[in-house]
């Protein structure tokens, strides 16, 4: 089954000898429950697309259509609540909040929306991830590889459809993006969630069950 559908997307930006084609006509379904990579050089629209598929652009022509969604028909307001519900998105740079706790970042999200913790579901999460202990701590005191863990935590803890992340080990060194990238598989494993991902490291490709190659705006592999 498939949880993203996508036909004949095209994304301009600029006009006339201006106009940039970030999309060029892209037709890509994604299988639900499966980790796809989105690889391709510096301006081959890998991260146009990714925001094409979290709802953050609409398009210039064509179609996207996720977890039964159909995201063109839906005005400013329920765009966001897409958002809110149905994507997690991982940053490069974490995007954490200085002035709160851990919890209090990976949480976050739930506040926006007025809703309640699952709270074996976050114990879950947080001892998955290994931020038991830093609940407490605020985003400064841990490492780079404690912040993106709790980046991702925050990313799963509305138990989203889709698990967008955008390089998310781009700042690391190769061991700690193997293991970044592990923790991101097997945590949307462990929730049955889809994963779909931008990076330039092809040895992160690998565990991926997918692997879609963009250059300039289309799809070549």
């Amino acid at each position: 089954m498939d949880i993203v559908t996508i036909h004949n997307l095209k994304k301009n930006f600029g006009k006339g000898f201006r106009l940039v084609k970030a999309l060029d006509g892209i037709d890509l379904s994604i299988e639900k429950g499966k980790f796809t990579v989105i690889i391709g050089a510096s301006g081959s629209g890998k991260t146009t697309l990714m925001n094409m598929i979290g709802g953050l652009y609409e398009p210039t022509e064509g179609t996207v259509i996720v977890d039964g969604i159909n995201l063109a028909e839906l005005t400013e307001e329920q765009l966001t609540v897409f958002r809110r519900r149905k994507v997690g998105f991982v940053f490069q740079d974490y995007n954490l909040v200085p002035e709160l706790t851990i919890k209090e970042n990976i949480l976050f999200p739930l506040s926006l929306d007025d809703s309640r913790p699952d709270e074996v579901f976050f114990s879950e999460i947080v001892d998955l991830l290994g931020l038991n202990e830093k609940l407490d701590a605020y985003p400064y005191m841990l490492s780079g590889g404690g912040q993106q863990c709790t980046a991702i935590a925050r990313a799963l803890i509305t138990k989203p459809a889709i698990i967008l992340a955008d390089e998310p080990t781009g700042s690391f060194d190769v061991k700690t993006s193997q293991n970044v990238a592990g923790l991101l598989k097997m945590t949307t494993e462990t929730f049955h969630q889809t994963l779909i991902m931008i990076t330039h490291n092809l040895e992160l490709a690998q565990l991926a069950d997918c692997v879609v190659r963009l250059q300039d705006g289309r799809i070549v592999e």
